[in-house]
């Protein structure tokens, strides 16, 4: 019998601050930078209105000009109106919550069976790690579907997979008395770390026109913290990615902390490993750069994985302290086979996923690609979801060719972090040992890298080198489907100090966040920015744009364009700003950036976060996320008890699927 000792289990899925480098607030580069930016004034930044008809909201400062803000995109005539619907108040209700005219119904709850012997889901909260391997797993969060001929005409709207990332847990209501103490007992670790990870849903319409899952599906799949996984790219190999489980440093088990999603050109998933670092932990009395950067715990895990009473290799490898002599011996490397993009082909379920590494370790919070040419790089964009962390750009090295396209083109290229001028300006940085400049960088700043591998296993430290902007918790991007700016939403940062505010980050303690967007220059590296919107409290101004009672928001996170040129704005507030603030439940908004229209459609059910979004082709479904509900619940007190109208019932995360009762197209 185990010796349970009394534990607690950190719940929030949010790693601390670990980003303490010195890089200047970018004021102090501002001179060198307006002789470069005077064309703005007198050509550009005249001859066009901007989005918002007014300057961007900064830092007050007598000498320091305000930014130039966007010039208006010019966009093709709508074929139809949009935004015509009523936009829906702010609630505390525990349901969901759509506009007048529109239907929401929930669907692939965690613990739906989905594999193998489709074992049920016990209200009790009972299942055993087994089962939850071949269920949908937790925390629901990005999400995409793929039409079944995705990679044909990718019309099909009535039939597809659904892929769903699943971020953390709440063990308190995951299992039926909660956590039951240390050393934790295995089967309550393996269906923890089964919870986590990716579903692939085989779908399809039934007679009915609803959705519904299609059982038997070999399409079906579960994606945990524990499956074989191939390391790809530069890191493939390194020293630093050796562990006793792989000793030549190409493979690993699981993907963690799956928050944001995104989706390939040539059809596949790609999910993102966000806060990944709190699973592990490491003793030693100096952490390696590569643990101490990303904030990996000195006395235990997230969870405490690793005291799991069986002993077993596959928990062990949570304690990343030096225990043997030599790394293939231990799991001192196993953090750093974390932190990455991981690619999955969902229409092949024997497929191994890949962890693209060339694409950056850091706190991923989702993907987004800019749109593809033939003959040109593929071009993507990244969030470091923390504090003062960046913003990251890919650009591969081979060229997009539709026929020939695939994983191969997130293998080799450049991984750029990006520096927000205060003028307006916008700079990507080169995080490649092959430039001069970096090189130099690196040495002015003492710290030394033996390879680009070693660069790309310390994102963080090679971003701090050359001088990114430490921005306000960057999170889920955006891009315009016919202008191809990129939005990226900065959900909050209450640590930032007066002495700190830049422009791209304009207020002190900001506890409701803001949204920034660029667009990409003609010339190489270089970007104009201003900020979208400045969330609030009714009243709350970006130039002439003020909130009022059908739109005002905290601490924006999801972020989605649909093809019709809307974009989706999903807030994660925190749960004292749900309960003691003017803004109810987290919330779903939709903007038009063309009429500065922006509305309220969505509000989530009590204590959870509005996560995660697709749409079917024809755009007349739409897929929406709702992670933990009752995320203050005990083991015998529920919060929430969504999906269920049942008040005794446990909740769970889950998908909805809202669709307009005429038929028509989702925001019309």
């Amino acid at each position: 019998m185990s010796d349970l000792r009394p534990f607690e289990i950190d719940n929030s899925g949010i790693d601390p601050q670990t980003n303490f480098s010195a890089n200047p607030e970018f004021s102090e580069v501002l001179a060198a930078n307006l002789q470069r930016r005077s064309f703005l004034k007198g050509t550009l930044g005249t001859a066009v209105a901007t989005v918002f008809g007014g300057g961007l909201l900064g830092c007050n400062s007598s000498t320091t000009p305000a930014p130039v803000p966007l010039p208006e995109a010019v966009l093709p005539a709508p074929v139809q109106t949009f935004l015509n619907f009523k936009a829906i108040a702010t609630s505390r209700l525990d349901t969901v919550v759509v506009p007048e005219g529109y239907s929401a119904r929930p669907f692939l709850p965690m613990g739906t069976p989905l594999t193998g012997s489709y074992p049920a889901y016990r209200v009790d909260g009972t299942n055993s790690g087994a089962d939850m391997e071949q269920q949908v797993g937790a925390h629901h969060d990005g999400m995409h579907f793929f039409p079944l001929d995705a990679r044909g005409e990718g019309k099909n709207s009535n039939e597809g997979l659904l892929v769903f990332n699943h971020e953390y847990i709440d063990a308190n209501v995951l299992h039926q008395n909660g956590p039951t103490g240390l050393p934790r007992p295995t089967d309550e670790v393996r269906k923890e770390v089964a919870a986590h990870g990716v579903t692939v849903a085989h779908i399809k319409k039934d007679a009915a026109g609803q959705f519904q899952l299609v059982q038997g599906s070999p399409l079906n799949r579960r994606i945990t913290g524990a499956t074989p996984m191939d390391i790809a790219g530069p890191a493939r190999g390194h020293a630093k990615m050796v562990t006793k489980y792989s000793t030549d440093g190409t493979r690993t088990r699981g993907t963690l902390n799956n928050c944001g999603n995104g989706y390939t050109p040539w059809g596949t998933y790609l999910t993102a490993e966000e806060n990944w670092a709190g699973y592990f932990m490491n003793s030693d009395v100096q952490q390696p750069r590569e643990h101490k950067r990303y904030g990996v715990g000195t006395k235990n895990g997230r969870y405490y994985w690793e005291t799991a009473d069986s002993g077993a290799d596959q928990y062990q490898r949570f304690n990343a302290s030096t225990i043997a002599t030599d790394a293939d011996r231990d799991y001192r490397n196993e953090p750093n086979t974390f932190g990455w993009i991981v690619e999955i082909d969902p229409f092949n379920p024997d497929s191994v996923p890949q962890k693209r590494t060339a694409l950056g370790r850091f706190g991923h919070e989702g993907v987004v690609f800019a749109p593809v040419a033939e003959g040109q790089p593929v071009v993507f964009y990244s969030g470091d979801d923390s504090t003062f962390e960046y913003i990251y750009k890919y650009v591969s090295k081979a060229p997009y060719f539709k026929a020939t396209a695939g994983g191969h083109l997130l293998n080799e290229g450049t991984l750029y972090v990006a520096r927000f001028n205060d003028d307006g300006s916008g700079e990507w940085l080169a995080l490649d040992i092959n430039s001069e400049n970096f090189r130099a960088k690196a040495l002015a700043a003492n710290v030394e890298f033996s390879s680009q591998a070693d660069v790309l296993i310390n994102t963080r430290l090679a971003a701090d080198v050359v001088g990114a902007t430490k921005m306000d918790r960057p999170e889920w991007g955006a891009v315009h489907p016919q202008t191809g700016e990129v939005y990226f939403t900065l959900t909050n940062n209450t640590s930032r100090t007066d002495a700190q505010v830049n422009k791209a980050n304009p207020r002190a303690k900001n506890a409701t966040g803001h949204i920034i967007r660029w667009r990409e220059r003609a010339a190489a590296n270089s970007f104009d920015w201003d900020i979208f919107l400045l969330a609030g409290d009714v009243g709350t101004a970006t130039g002439d744009l003020k909130l009022t009672a059908d739109n005002h928001l905290a601490s924006p996170d999801g972020l989605a364009f649909d093809k019709n040129g809307l974009l989706w704005i999903q807030t994660d507030m925190s749960g004292s700003q749900q309960n003691s603030g003017p803004y109810g439940n987290n919330q779903m908004l939709v903007a038009d950036p063309k009429t500065k229209q922006i509305k309220r459609f969505l509000v989530g059910p009590v204590d959870c976060e509005v996560t995660g979004i697709s749409f079917t082709p024809d755009m007349k479904t739409m897929f929406v996320n709702i992670q933990h509900p009752g995320d203050r619940s005990t083991p015998t007190q529920f919060t929430s008890n969504w999906p269920s109208d049942d008040k005794t019932q446990r909740p769970r995360s889950g998908t909805v699927i809202v669709t307009k009762n005429d038929g028509g197209v989702i925001g019309s």
